[in-house]
């Protein structure tokens, strides 16, 4: 069995050789442990001080292009390079590397595709009441929505089997945490959340540039990627939302119009009248984008059979060298 670490980094020189000193060196039940650093266009030496410390890859890129490019590129370059096992943690050393036996374990046991670690969110110093709050209550969200029973939802701290990995595609450009639960989730993979230990902080989230940003940035991509797989769910009840108080607004000019003879009361059939077709409208719409979401999954399949097949190509090209 072969683990991979990936790192993406992103001005990551101060941090990243103790980030590398805390992982593991030995893992029971992985023979082969190798690590890939994920140069997001960094300005700094950031993969000068990889190459110094002796990963055992570097993928470097000629500018910034965020989180979620890194992450995705990491799984792919990790896919061909064999890996059988792969875990994304952070460059900053958030978290504690020695906990990487740790979060494989059900995986090489058999009993999870994802294992995400679940951070202390009751005693970490480094999270504020307010940030606490949100990341519980947005991880409840999410987990109705992903149908997982992870508990810190936008933990990076991962670990992925082969089969998991090659099922995924991310779209989003800011953070890939929310996106690959609902993904994977929806998939059927079984997705499973350990508890995991932090270190001290050492650096602000670049991530978090501030509480409103973050909570906008995500609520737009779990509205995106739910709306993906659930459309018609979705735009239904978006247009429950104008259909019922249409609905109210006709059979309230209903009750005049037979009981005052019609007189009056125009101001009510009309506010229905448009709150009525904007709600058809909408369930139109969700018809429309759920045809849509079912091209998308097809898409998925083909993706992940594309994928495999290229992925046994390649080792069959290496084999034979």
């Amino acid at each position: 069995m072969k683990l991979i670490i990936q790192i993406p980094c992103f001005d990551e020189e101060n941090n990243l050789l103790a980030t590398l000193g805390d992982l593991p060196r030995k893992i029971e039940g992985i023979e082969t442990i190798e690590t890939l650093v994920i140069d997001d266009g960094s300005t700094d030496r950031t993969a000068l001080v990889a190459r110094q410390a002796g990963v055992s890859h570097i993928l470097s890129f000629n500018r910034h292009k965020g989180l979620a490019r890194a992450f995705s590129a990491g799984i792919e370059r990790c896919l061909e390079l064999g890996a059988d096992v792969i875990v994304n943690t952070d460059g900053d050393n958030q978290y504690a590397g020695q906990d990487i036996g740790k979060l494989i374990q059900p995986i090489l046991e058999g009993r999870a595709d994802v294992v995400v670690g679940a951070r202390p969110l009751d005693t970490a110093r480094e999270f504020s009441w307010l940030k606490r709050m949100l990341l519980k209550r947005g991880s409840a969200v999410i987990r109705v929505l992903s149908h997982t029973t992870v508990e810190d939802t936008v933990s990076g701290f991962r670990a992925f089997s082969r089969e998991a990995a090659i099922r995924m595609n991310i779209l989003t450009e800011y953070s890939y945490t929310v996106e690959n639960l609902i993904q994977l989730g929806h998939q059927k993979l079984q997705i499973l959340s350990v508890p995991i230990g932090t270190n001290l902080r050492t650096r602000k989230s670049r991530l978090v540039k501030n509480v409103p940003y973050f909570i906008g940035q995500q609520f737009a991509t779990l509205v995106r990627v739910y709306a993906t797989y659930k459309a018609l769910k979705v735009f239904t009840l978006l247009g429950l939302l104008f259909i019922l108080p249409g609905l109210f607004g006709f059979l309230r000019f209903l009750y005049f119009y037979l009981t005052r003879g019609g007189q009056g009361h125009i101001q009510s059939l009309i506010f229905s009248t448009v709150f009525l077709l904007v709600g058809f409208l909408m369930v139109v719409f969700g018809i429309l984008a759920d045809l849509i979401g079912t091209n998308q999954k097809l898409t998925e399949k083909a993706l992940y059979k594309i994928k495999k097949l290229e992925l046994e190509n390649l080792n069959r090209t290496k084999n034979k060298d």
